[in-house]
């Protein structure tokens, strides 16, 4: 019985999307601007010259970034050989769960509530259930900001009192940073966890723990990092999976995203490297018949947020040169979809993530041009190769 692999790389965005202009995105095209950066000599730190994913690009990736958002896209020009296309999100948002959970089938069904880009950001009264829940008697941040900068403005003054780290940004999110040793890892995540119904229920989409470690002169944010999100609304292509009595494998951080629904294995890592070990090992071993489901977040939290191209154009060669490891281990029959849940353009403006349309490449069964598709056609595709009931609105490309 064959096999299905969603691979999801966080934030490679191709652009085009019809309505990133009601998003202020207008222009921005995660992979084209790397692209057209590396050719121009702007992306020279730790690599050089034009960007290199020739094994992606084979497949179809430059094809697909010049179906989505129009123009050539230099170092990615191969005669496609597998499964190409890009897909267009629905869902009002440019988030996480919006595009993981309407890959795998379920659009968002209501608006997702922000916090206001302004100081102080959230309301007196979650800023009395933080302190509550915490046991502090204020929190320190309170407005929109990126992650490193706002733990480095606040460090000491955090270590002093225990106050945590509260921020936002223009995601549904509400996110804490404490210190893994002085406030407790265990307590900062017993915080979000305790905290998350009441920002569920307010529409918020994700709690997100960030913990970090080391002096304020030189600390890291650690791979302890944990989502606590909204459970999905109704089920999901992993629901299906597992419903059907079919092995369900997630990869990273698709537990979060999902809450554990339809999950029957979580594979976690330290790093993308990690997670890239348990995508080969699963190549290899998963079931007949089994669905793995797996995010790679770095190109998203270590190099979109914080807007550096070379940092993620090499990324991006990494994650192409480590492929035909993983390739090897698929059997016949077997499909592999590599696609994205938003963009992250790092040579836009501002920190926050871009409305894009997303590449969908395959390899395996089905090696043909599908053209422009829905995110909801992912899952629908997948369902079909693997023999299941279809729910929803979405259209198997196969």
């Amino acid at each position: 019985m064959a096999r299905a692999f969603l691979i999801v790389m966080d934030s490679v965005g191709c652009g085009g999307a019809p309505d990133a202009a009601a998003f202020g995105d207008e222009g921005s095209n995660t992979l084209g601007n790397i692209a057209r950066a590396c050719a121009e000599g702007r992306a020279e730190q730790g690599r050089s010259g034009p960007l290199q994913m020739p094994n992606l690009d084979r497949l179809g990736l430059g094809a697909a970034v010049r179906l989505a958002s129009g123009g050539a896209v230099p170092g990615l020009g191969a005669e496609p050989m597998g499964l190409w296309g890009a897909a267009t999100e629905v869902s009002p948002g440019k988030d996480t769960p919006s595009g993981h959970w309407e890959l795998a089938g379920v659009p968002v069904p209501w608006d997702w509530a922000y916090f206001p880009d302004q100081t102080p950001a959230f309301p007196d009264d979650l800023v009395q259930a933080v302190c509550r829940l915490a046991g502090v008697e204020g929190i320190l941040g309170n407005c929109h900001a990126s992650g490193v900068p706002i733990i480095a403005k606040h460090c000491a003054e955090h270590l002093r009192t225990g106050w945590p780290i509260c921020y936002t940004s223009a995601d549904s999110v509400f996110q804490i940073a404490a210190h893994e040793e002085s406030f407790g890892l265990d307590r900062l995540l017993k915080l979000c966890a305790d905290l998350a119904p009441i920002l569920h229920a307010r529409k918020i989409g994700r709690v997100i723990a960030r913990p970090f470690s080391g002096t304020c002169e030189d600390f890291k944010r650690t791979s302890n990092r944990k989502d606590f999100a909204i459970a999905p609304p109704s089920p999901t292509l992993l629901d299906w999976a597992k419903d059907a009595g079919r092995a369900t494998h997630a990869i990273g951080k698709i537990g979060d995203i999902f809450s554990m629904q339809g999950i029957t294995a979580l594979h976690k890592g330290k790093s993308d490297a990690d997670l890239f070990e348990h995508l080969v090992r699963l190549g290899g071993k998963a079931e007949a018949g089994s669905l793995t489901f797996a995010n790679f977040v770095e190109f998203d939290t270590l190099y979109g947020h914080p807007r550096d191209v070379a940092g993620y154009a090499r990324a991006l060669e990494w994650f192409d040169a480590q492929l035909p490891r993983f390739l090897a281990t698929l059997g016949h029959g077997d499909l592999a979809i590599f696609t994205a849940d938003h963009g992250n353009d790092p040579t836009f403006p501002g920190t926050e993530h871009t409305r894009e349309r997303v590449p969908v490449i395959g390899y395996g069964r089905g090696m043909k041009p599908i053209g422009l598709v829905a995110f909801t056609d992912v899952a629908a595709s997948l369902a079909a190769h693997l023999d299941l009931p279809t729910h929803g609105s979405g259209v198997s490309f196969l």
